[in-house]
């Protein structure tokens, strides 16, 4: 790739760095507005013109097809890397990888994920032929970045991390996610990135109104950050359980220590020295690493006490089997599930989580990937659930979703438009550990809470446990890592929002005029 001018690989890395600042542990939010910028410019100011163009004054043309995939192909595993190294430590201290594996493993995952960001400067050139200063390549990029993030939350399944997501704590900004879903939040973080990159490349006596026009109006909708939303009122309480259960082989599970880690949970749920005049409503305890199997009358029995004595509905994480009969050695399917009991102590309903997590919860391909099975021993081999209707706590309806499925926002919207009326996501984050993935995990879940304008209860097994309110806030949260149950302020709802009954509309609009606009483009270059 001699003809890429070597300002352009130092912009890559630039957008490269920016996008990982942007999310957390940094979490420096406000730098979205311009972190895709460096590499729009890289792709529409990559090549190196010959000498008749020389002469005519061009300095710089836009990249070709693979050289603009090539671009933003490794912007997007430097992105990757920078974002979800989280997964080296994942593999290697609960996959039973080496540390040589465990790396091998995250440059495979960079390198997968990061063909999106090729795709997206693929898409640019496209657009861009080759022109001086590519205006119609520049207008549709946000429609172009939208599309291939829809892309990847629906053919990979994996959206980690959508650009939107870093502006959830902009509550006025946010509440587009009730029209559009989080990728319109993207599409407004794009338009500016677009505005600015224009400002970089126009003529010089254009270039400072534009640039003027762009920062003023990243600062406008950034401002928004500042202005303080209503409180919504709570009217009910749960009772959050952070068990804190430690990540161990199943031999380390002795009778001794399952008995202790079950009594130290079931007295945190009596909530002995809670509020007695506001007594939860709903206990919930997380997806825990613990054998607590649903077919074991020992935690039977410990959750039945549970609801029987707080006179409250329980929701617990626990392995489901096929029929609630068998035991857990006969089951020949096991499911993450989380079990709904009621306040007279029957277990009433369950839901099985459908969208599991691959070489977490299962291994695909299995032949090919079958070292990777020491992960899954951690947890079990599951089976799929197949439905995501809300269970039925005494005529409060729970939407209830299992750990990272809170980073598909359409499939947490179907919970809501089959009429759930409060979020419920438990989660063990303790496979993070104190990288930034929990805290990513976090902020994505709390959108869906934005997108559906719904509370949403996060129990989780280390942290963060926390109540969300209908506008993305953390309204109260328990310290991470500590055994500790956590009173919930909750309000249920049966009010939709647009995005709730019709889903990811915008995405698809992009999708079409991007495909769209490439075929315009290519009959007017053969005309």
């Amino acid at each position: 790739m001699r003809q890429i001018d070597k300002s352009a690989w130092l912009l890559v890395l630039l957008s490269a760095v920016l996008q990982i600042l942007v999310f957390p542990l940094p979490d420096l939010y406000m730098l979205g507005w311009v972190a895709v910028t460096p590499l729009l410019v890289a792709l529409l100011r990559a090549r190196k013109p010959d000498t008749l163009q020389i002469k005519a004054g061009i300095r710089l043309l836009p990249a070709k097809h693979l050289q603009a995939f090539l671009l933003a192909y490794v912007c997007g595993i430097l992105w990757y890397g920078g974002t979800c190294y989280w997964i080296y430590a994942t593999m290697r201290q609960y996959g039973g990888v080496n540390a040589p594996a465990a790396v091998g493993i995250l440059i495979l995952f960079c390198l997968y994920l990061a063909i999106y960001h090729g795709l997206f400067g693929l898409l640019i050139s496209g657009l861009a032929g080759g022109s001086s200063f590519s205006r119609g390549a520049l207008l549709l990029a946000p429609v172009l970045w939208v599309a291939v993030e829809l892309a990847r939350t629906r053919i990979t399944g994996f959206p980690w991390d959508l650009l939107g997501t870093s502006q959830v704590d902009n509550v006025p900004l946010a509440r587009i996610a009730t029209v559009t879903g989080v990728y319109g939040i993207s599409f407004e973080i794009m338009v500016v990135n677009s505005a600015l990159a224009a400002a970089f490349l126009v003529r010089r006596e254009a270039r400072k109104p534009l640039l003027l026009a762009a920062i003023s109006a990243a600062l406008v909708l950034q401002s928004g950050r500042l202005v303080p939303a209503p409180a919504v009122p709570a009217d009910k309480t749960a009772l959050l359980v952070q068990a804190n259960v430690p990540i161990l082989e199943g031999a380390d599970w002795t009778r001794d220590y399952f008995n202790s880690t079950l009594h130290d949970l079931t007295q945190l749920s009596l909530n002995l020295d809670g509020d007695d005049q506001h007594p939860p409503q709903l206990v919930i305890w997380p997806e825990s690493p613990a054998p607590f199997y649903a077919s074991d009358p020992i935690f039977r029995g410990a959750i039945s006490a549970v609801g029987l004595r707080t006179n409250a509905w329980v929701l617990v994480g626990s392995v489901g089997v096929l029929n609630a009969s068998m035991t857990a050695e006969h089951a020949t399917q096991l499911f993450n599930s989380a079990a709904l009991v009621s306040p007279s102590g029957e277990w009433v309903s369950r839901y099985d989580k459908a969208h599991l997590v691959p070489f977490g919860e299962y291994v695909p391909f299995k032949r090919i990937f079958a070292f990777a099975g020491g992960l899954t021993k951690e947890v079990g081999d599951f089976s799929r659930g197949t439905s995501r209707a809300p269970l039925d706590a005494g005529g409060a309806k729970l939407g209830v979703f299992i750990c990272y499925e809170s980073i598909f926002p359409d499939e947490v919207r179907q919970f809501v438009a089959q009429g759930a009326q409060v979020l419920v996501n438990i989660s063990n984050d303790g496979w993070y550990g104190d990288s930034g993935a929990y805290a990513q995990h976090l902020k994505q879940a709390r959108m869906r809470a934005v997108e559906n304008s719904r509370w949403l209860l996060r129990d989780t097994n280390t942290g963060v446990t926390a109540s969300i309110d209908p506008y993305g806030r953390v309204v109260a949260s328990a310290p991470r890592k500590v055994r500790t149950a956590l009173l919930a302020p909750y309000a249920l709802s049966n009010v939709t929002t647009f995005y709730t009954r019709h889903g990811d509309w915008f995405a698809y609009l992009c999708a079409i005029i991007c495909v769209a606009a490439l075929l315009v483009h290519r009959r007017s270059r053969e005309t």
